[in-house]
């Protein structure tokens, strides 16, 4: 039995809000909201009315290598891009779930200009004075949000990997953060670092079981 291909992003919202006189369609995703460690990212895309995308996918379907080739593509034919990025004390602070609105916030401010209709990965985020639509799996929908998710995914990486040189010991270079065994060890081993995000459960956690214990690394 054939395997059922899986659907590629395509013009489907696009195309519908362009027929309503919106020119000017921003895609808009995160990249970083589930992490231990790291800021959460969010990206902006307003891409031209073409017919098709080639290669333009969810980030998480791609891998490194493709990422990197097809953000060179996106940034070639976009009308506009920007990100948004929020840091580990703003998160700490204010929680994730904010935190990532405030960076889809900050990525949208940062466009040229503001886009008339914003499309979103998920639920919907309501931004007061520009009309949004949440679409769930969006990234593997829409080709606005596909190039959004691959822009934010990129950006973080790269902000990982500067975070490995400065701390090298938690291996973010490998697991950009995110809860894998690997980091779980390090963690362990190491304690917890400036870069982890102290409000969230499994780093509480490990606080707590290594107060007022020296760990050598």
């Amino acid at each position: 039995m054939a395997m059922r291909r899986q659907p590629t992003p395509n013009l489907k919202f696009e195309k519908a809000l362009q027929q309503q006189g919106c020119l000017a369609v921003a895609g808009v995703d995160e990249a970083g909201r589930g992490a231990w460690a790291g800021p959460v990212v969010a990206a902006a895309v307003v891409l031209p009315f073409l017919n098709r995308y080639y290669g333009i996918n969810d980030s998480k379907l791609l891998t490194p290598l493709q990422r990197e080739e097809i953000l060179h593509k996106i940034y070639k034919i976009a009308v506009d891009i920007s990100i948004g990025i929020v840091d580990v004390a703003e998160i700490d602070t204010i929680g994730i779930g904010r935190a990532t609105y405030l960076a889809m916030r900050r990525a949208i401010n940062n466009l040229h200009a503001q886009p008339q209709y914003i499309l979103v990965d998920g639920f919907k985020v309501g931004f007061a004075e520009i009309p949004s639509q949440g679409i769930i799996d969006g990234d593997r929908k829409s080709v606005s949000i596909a190039a959004a998710s691959i822009v934010a995914k990129v950006a973080r990486d790269r902000i990982m990997a500067e975070l490995h040189v400065l701390s090298p010991e938690y291996g973010f270079i490998a697991h950009k953060g995110y809860g894998t065994e690997q980091h779980q060890r390090m963690i362990k081993c190491c304690g917890v670092g400036e870069w982890h995000r102290r409000s969230y459960q499994p780093i509480k956690d490990q606080i707590k079981a290594t107060a007022n214990l020296e760990i050598p690394c």
